[in-house]
């Protein structure tokens, strides 16, 4: 499938997506995903069929099922798991919630649950910004946001008060998703705000900027504004976790990913107490989990016993659609809605939403 094709494929909508009906010739919805665009399409139609109708297909998908092998047990599992998402309508927040999603360890999975979950919620029909404050600009790339040296960016924001109005940018497959951009200039800009006034609270200002704009504009509040951030705890990062009021964390089902985690929770601690006293770890996610390894499963007990109240039940497994999809630049969501990944995002989502 070419880029120009993947770029035109749509998300259906939440109450449709990745449904048990699409299970039904599980070998052929794989192949098909990306060969034939068409698959999304007829995904979207279904969703006119009523609820009613979808939980009966269902059903009888179901208990035609022979859960003899581990495979379809396997498959029968994630069935029952699309089954309890159908018809699902994720509440609105009373206010926007930031997110900074962020992990001082690289390959954790930060860009990847940051326009996921958010492709995810947009899908539910909610309003969603990412700001992308990775000079590596993977989220604008993963968005199919242009982000070459001559567009407007984030960098823009921070240090030339460009306000984040201009800067964002409707993302092409999924609509009530921006993002704001992240280019190369970010690279140097950790050097450049050493000099600038109120250096940590440049990006929480151009938020509160935004969103009074937009209701002087007559647009709908945001619910729910993700911020990606870097490999590390500078500046940039700083700035992330003062412009927002939660932090959440993907943890890689990994031994390294338990010693980056005790150091990132005591800087989160000082950002606290010294510049924002509301930022709060609310959420954890455990990604790349693989569910052969004893490993895998130790590390995610291990993180569950420290912060039962902070990791969600869901678990984003390895996944080579997951890893597929930003060369498409899309989401997991568009570029295979049927596939595990997809499903796990769906399951934080709508868990994050009802929190």
């Amino acid at each position: 499938m070419s880029s120009s094709e993947a770029s035109a494929q749509r998300i259906p909508p939440f109450v449709s997506l990745g449904s048990a009906r699409s299970f039904m010739a599980p070998a052929a919805s794989h192949s098909s995903a990306i060969s034939k665009p068409s698959s999304v399409a007829s995904s979207a139609s279904s969703s006119s069929v009523s609820r009613e109708t979808s939980t009966m297909s269902t059903g009888n998908v179901l208990d035609s099922i022979d859960d003899s092998s581990p495979i379809a047990r396997e498959l029968a599992h994630e069935n029952k798991r699309r089954e309890r998402l159908l018809g699902r309508q994720l509440p609105k927040p009373e206010k926007t919630r930031i997110f900074t999603v962020s992990n001082q360890k690289g390959g954790v999975g930060k860009t990847t649950t940051t326009v996921n979950i958010a492709a995810a919620l947009a899908a539910a029909g909610l309003n969603v910004l990412v700001i992308d404050i990775d000079p590596q600009g993977n989220a604008s790339t993963a968005l199919g946001i242009e982000h070459h040296a001559d567009v407007d960016s984030i960098y823009d924001v921070l240090i030339n008060d460009v306000p984040l109005q201009d800067v964002v940018a409707p993302c092409p497959d999924i609509a009530k998703l921006i993002c704001a951009p992240a280019t190369i200039h970010l690279a140097g800009a950790e050097i450049e705000l050493v000099s600038l006034v109120a250096r940590e609270q440049r990006l929480r200002r151009a938020i509160d900027v935004y969103a009074k704009e937009r209701a002087k504009n007559g647009e709908e509040r945001l619910d729910y504004i993700f911020i990606d951030c870097p490999p590390s705890l500078g500046l940039l990062t700083v700035n992330a976790f003062c412009a927002a009021s939660e932090v959440l964390i993907p943890i890689q089902c990994e031994y390294y990913a338990l010693e980056g985690l005790s150091q990132l929770l005591k800087n989160i601690e000082m950002i606290q107490k010294h510049l924002n006293a509301d930022l709060v770890v609310s959420t954890i996610l455990l990604t790349m989990y693989d569910g052969r390894t004893n490993l895998a499963a130790q590390v995610a007990a291990e993180v569950r016993e420290h912060f039962p109240e902070q990791v969600l039940s869901a678990v984003v497994p390895r996944s080579v659609r997951i890893s597929e999809a930003p060369s498409y630049q899309q989401t997991v969501m568009t570029y295979d809605p049927s596939s595990s990944g997809a499903l796990s995002y769906l399951e934080a989502a709508a868990e994050i939403a009802e929190r």
